[in-house]
């Protein structure tokens, strides 16, 4: 201090200016300053006074300042003005001092009063012998060239051990503890930057017991600071109001920034747990990516050659941290599109959504978001919502689920745009951060669920929102293709009573068939047949196999099987019979509707078969008298696929007892676990086997020799016609 200044009398309220001032003095200053009270208990002290003075027994701070100096008269009265020898005007005094190792330093102390309630004492000292005082600068810049030196080596690890990384977490790991230790810190926390604030995401393993939020949004007063400054800041943080303390609560903690003395007031629970830290940001490509917090457990003088460090350490980091944020984020969304995949398998693999399905895709949802989910359930009629809560119990919520969407809608929306849900999730004690999934509903409930994530984890990322979009877009789509799909059945099966595959009677013939579809559901499939009673001891028999399933299938057979029926009626051969049809299909819009074709008239007063058989799998004529299986060749094209196409017919003979069998594709073309084929010769072998056993029943015992070889498991729907002449001439 220089010559004439006094402190007496001065009032100094807690958290002044004056008193920041006064600690910023302290580590500043080159002299050992100490403060102490009018019992002589030292309150504050520099790191020069616990040089020169030695350690003691114990900690300087709160120690007897009547330790440090030998009691001048045993008759005193106790004060402290007359326990100490030196006077407390301000002036200068030669005094001896005791230090702890047992040896006595020649001092020059000044100590005046400053008033605050009682009097609080400012003592400043200095050793009088010159070469102790080079001693201890001597000690001074070999201490400087050490931690001159530890920065060094830290920094050098800290590039060594990241060059290259792109592991987010090993480079956290390593980079952290290198700082804390090369700046001698409690712990060093990294918050890397996300869509609505600063995540935190390592140094979290150091703080043990301690607590540090977890997320800190844009608008936090630490946030805004860091981003307005864009360099590392000395922060302090200042103790409680005596008003505060009073009160027993502390909602707010002021901190002050050491450079400039701004304060800060910062909610107590969002607050890092450090007494003094510095703040870093870290900037890439004219955006802060991340946030370094370097604390320590006590109040802590950091130096300008620190801030420094952590400067080029944080640009350095910028660009691998850039690099292994990118790589995060891909693993991440990686790992989310994987989770959506599995979904929406599991979602396409059965008939109808079940409660408990629902369930256990919500939940893998869940934790793939980080976040946890509630159940809710409506009565659109009488307008109520239910929640099932952890216990299992479900209770009432304010809120009309039933009005958010139609009968056919997914809907993703933020829980926030709902006041009441919101009131009645913070009544329960619930977080209002999260989403509302509201199902399609039908006439007598509908369905949701909300995802929650706990406020300090912060706002759910963009790629956990589209991750959650997109599985909401699959349950969307998915119900409405059972819905369509259920449609379509009732549909195909009104159509497929309407055209049932019945065969007519017609004296001197004898006839049966079996079908069997490949679908669980029984959809009518392509596949059908008919034999008609014609005037003149004529029969009309038909196969025939159209492209697709379902209603488009259904319909085109039952147009092809009324036109073929009309066309017999005619008289006209088998080959115009197509060719007419051919016109027909093809001027239908959907041009990649075809068919394939047998159709046959029989003659039994001359004992022929007339056929056409357009793409169709050649028909099998057993000849009663040998056995001889003979292939009805004649070939013409499929049916609607092209306009102008020309059609034959073929001609063969019959004789009484022949069985004419008529197939479809199904038949042939059905494969073993293996994968081969039970093809035209396991068919001829098939049919030339159960002939000879007899007429009666012989289409389905071809039909369980197909079902064995296939293992029982069909890939496409299979018709059998078999038919006998009883009588010809």
């Amino acid at each position: 201090m220089e010559e004439g200044i006094s402190l007496a009398n001065v009032d100094i309220p807690d958290n002044s200016l004056l008193v920041r001032s006064l600690v910023t003095l302290l580590s500043l200053t080159s002299d050992a300053v100490l403060v102490f009270d009018a019992e002589g208990r030292i309150v504050l002290g520099n790191t020069e006074a616990e040089r020169l003075f030695g350690p003691l027994d114990t900690e300087l701070v709160g120690s007897d300042v009547r330790e440090l100096f030998p009691v001048v008269s045993d008759a005193s009265d106790g004060s402290i003005e007359e326990c100490l020898p030196f006077p407390l005007d301000g002036t200068t005094a030669t005094v001896v001092c005791e230090r702890a190792s047992g040896d006595q330093v020649t001092l020059c102390v000044r100590c005046d009063r400053v008033r605050d309630g009682e009097f609080t004492y400012l003592l400043v000292a200095y050793p009088k012998d010159v070469r102790v005082a080079g001693e201890q600068e001597r000690e001074r810049l070999v201490s400087e060239l050490s931690r001159a030196n530890k920065r060094l080596s830290g920094t050098l690890r800290i590039v060594l051990g990241t060059l290259d990384s792109s592991d987010v977490g090993m480079l956290f790991d390593r980079v952290l503890v290198e700082i804390s230790d090369t700046l001698g810190a409690w712990a060093t926390l990294a918050y890397v930057a996300d869509n609505d604030g600063f995540r935190l995401r390592g140094g979290i393993e150091a703080l043990g017991d301690a607590n540090a939020p977890v997320f800190v949004p844009y608008d936090h007063p630490l946030a805004e600071l860091g981003l307005r400054e864009k360099r590392p800041m000395r922060l302090r943080v200042m103790r409680p109001l005596r008003e505060d303390l009073r009160r027993g609560v502390l909602t707010q903690r002021c901190v002050v920034v050491e450079e400039s003395f701004e304060e800060i007031y910062v909610a107590a629970d969002s607050l890092v747990p450090f007494p003094s830290f510095v703040l870093c940001p870290v900037w890439f490509g004219g955006r802060a990516i991340a946030m370094f917090v370097v604390g320590w457990r006590h109040e802590h003088g950091v130096a300008d050659d620190d801030l420094r460090l952590l400067e080029a350490v944080a640009e350095y980091l910028s660009v691998q941290l850039a690099g292994a944020f990118a790589a995060m984020r891909a693993q991440h969304a990686e790992h989310l599109d994987s989770l959506a995949s599995q979904l929406r398998e599991r979602l396409m693999s059965v008939d109808r959504f079940s409660v408990s399905l629902l369930d256990d895709c919500f939940e893998m949802v869940a934790q793939g978001v980080e976040a946890s989910y509630l159940k809710l359930s409506g009565n659109p009629h009488q307008r109520t919502t239910l929640a099932k809560l952890a216990d299992g119990a479900w209770c009432a919520i304010p809120f009309d689920l039933a009005s958010l969407v139609g009968t056919s809608q997914v809907t993703v929306a933020d829980v926030r745009e709902f006041p009441s849900l919101v009131e009645w999730l913070e009544e329960f004690g619930f977080t209002n951060n999260g989403v509302l999934i509201s199902l399609p509903s039908d006439k007598d409930a509908c369905r949701g669920y909300l995802l929650l994530r706990h406020d300090e984890m912060g706002p759910f990322e963009e790629e956990d929102l589209a991750f959650i979009r997109t599985f909401a877009e699959d349950l969307r789509a998915i119900s409405e293709g059972m819905r369509a799909r259920t449609r379509d059945k009732h549909i195909s099966q009104a159509l497929q009573r309407g055209m049932r595959n019945e065969l007519q009677h017609v004296e001197g013939i004898t006839a049966e068939s079996f079908y069997c579809s490949a679908t669980e559901e029984a959809y009518v499939g392509g596949d059908f047949y008919d034999l008609i009673r014609l005037p003149e001891r004529h029969a009309c028999v038909i196969m025939g196999d159209v492209s697709g399933k379902g209603v488009e299938a259904a319909s085109v057979s039952s147009a092809v099987k009324t036109a073929l029926g009309a066309y017999a009626w005619e008289g006209v051969c088998p080959a115009r019979m197509v060719s007419l049809l051919n016109d027909f299909l093809t001027g239908f819009s959907r041009i990649e509707t075809f068919a394939t074709l047998f159709v046959g008239i029989f003659d039994l007063a001359a004992g022929t078969l007339t056929y056409c058989s357009a793409g169709h799998p050649p028909a099998l004529l057993v000849r009663a008298e040998s056995g001889e299986l003979v292939t009805l060749g004649v070939q013409s094209p499929v049916v609607g696929a092209f306009n102008g196409m020309v059609y034959k017919d073929g001609v063969t003979r019959l004789e009484s007892s022949d069985v004419l069998l008529l197939y479809t594709d199904g038949t042939t073309e059905a494969r073993n676990g293996q994968g081969a084929f039970f093809g035209e010769d396991g068919l001829r072998d098939a049919v030339a086997r159960e002939s000879a056993v007899g007429f009666a029943g012989m289409c389905e015992r071809i039909l369980k020799a197909v079902e064995d070889f296939a293992g029982g498991t069909l890939g496409d729907d299979v018709a059998l016609l078999a038919v006998r002449i009883e009588d010809v001439g």
